[in-house]
């Protein structure tokens, strides 16, 4: 069904009545910060992730798992009179599935790419990069309105952006482009860049190289929990790890209240500068590990 947003996403009905839209790379669980937050234990904190792959919405289970018509599932392409089963007795319906004949993209500078699945921000310092997300010291803001997408510079008003358009940006032209669907790939709509990463773990940060592109660094307690995953060498309970970023004289229940904000921060930041978000994976088991590639390579500073 196309639509002139040239915006993918799904409308969802939760068992509460509420109707929200969800688009690529937004996140259901039971934290705050998802984008679907249902407050109800069964669910895990980050449940599932909705994601464009080969021209469709799919859900994709994170920590949690899925189920469709009494059948477990690794993934739910997403389609119209569906009941998704997050958990026992927690249903979503979905209502309708958008799907625009075209998404659309913009570049800037050296930067590859984006396709716009949503609010995007144009960092330039420290580091070029589009991010998803309203980031308030960005040079540059993309958004939709539901009718079509809008852009701000700096202070200046916002304006629409359409596909041709071009706005300078601190002294690089922004150029918006129509995509077609049908292209969109999984790595490509989530902006996630192939090739061998080199992990750098120094504690207090990690840098992370990608040959051609610039140096992505985490810091806080992102790069302190990949930083300990390192040193570990291995998977270990996710206490074990937390404890070693805040201590051993907290309560469990506000220790797994932090770890689990931690991790949605982290793989957001991830996806963010096109990192893939399942480099830290977390079991059923409650144990956590790095997930590496093969070309990957770690360099213990810690």
């Amino acid at each position: 069904m196309a639509r002139t947003t040239m915006l993918a996403r799904a409308i969802i009905r939760v068992q509460d009545g509420s109707v929200v839209e969800l688009g690529p790379g937004s996140i259901i669980g039971r934290m705050p910060r998802c984008d679907l937050t249902i407050d109800d234990g069964r669910l895990s904190e980050a449940h599932a992730l909705v994601s464009l792959r080969g021209g469709a919405l799919v859900l994709l289970p994170l920590r949690g798992r899925l189920s469709l018509r009494d059948q477990s599932v690794t993934s739910i392409e997403l389609e119209a009179g569906q009941h998704v089963e997050l958990a026992p007795g927690v249903v979503l319906e979905v209502l309708e599935v958008v799907l625009p004949d075209e998404l659309l993209a913009v570049t800037w500078g050296s930067l590859p790419e984006q396709v716009l699945l949503g609010t995007t921000s144009l960092l330039v310092s420290p580091v070029p990069a589009f991010r998803p997300g309203w980031v308030p010291d960005a040079a540059a803001w993309v958004w939709s309105d539901g009718t079509g997408f809008r852009l701000q510079v700096g202070t200046l008003r916002p304006r629409p952006l359409r596909a041709g358009d071009c706005a300078d940006v601190a002294g690089a032209t922004l150029t918006a482009t129509a995509r077609p669907l049908s292209t969109a790939t999984s790595a490509e709509t989530s902006g996630v860049l192939e090739g061998p990463l080199r992990l750098v773990a120094r504690l207090q940060a990690v840098h992370l190289v990608r040959a051609g592109q610039p140096v992505v660094v985490l810091d806080g307690a992102p790069a302190q929990c990949i930083s300990e995953l390192v040193a570990f060498g291995g998977p270990v309970s996710w206490e074990v790890c937390a404890r070693e970023l805040w201590g051993d004289g907290i309560d469990t229940t506000l220790l797994r209240g932090r770890w689990d904000a931690m991790l949605l921060r982290l793989r957001k930041r991830l996806r963010a500068v096109r990192v893939r978000d399942d480099l830290v994976r977390c079991d059923r088991m409650g144990f956590v590990e790095l997930v590496l590639h093969p070309g990957d390579e770690v360099v213990d500073e810690t």
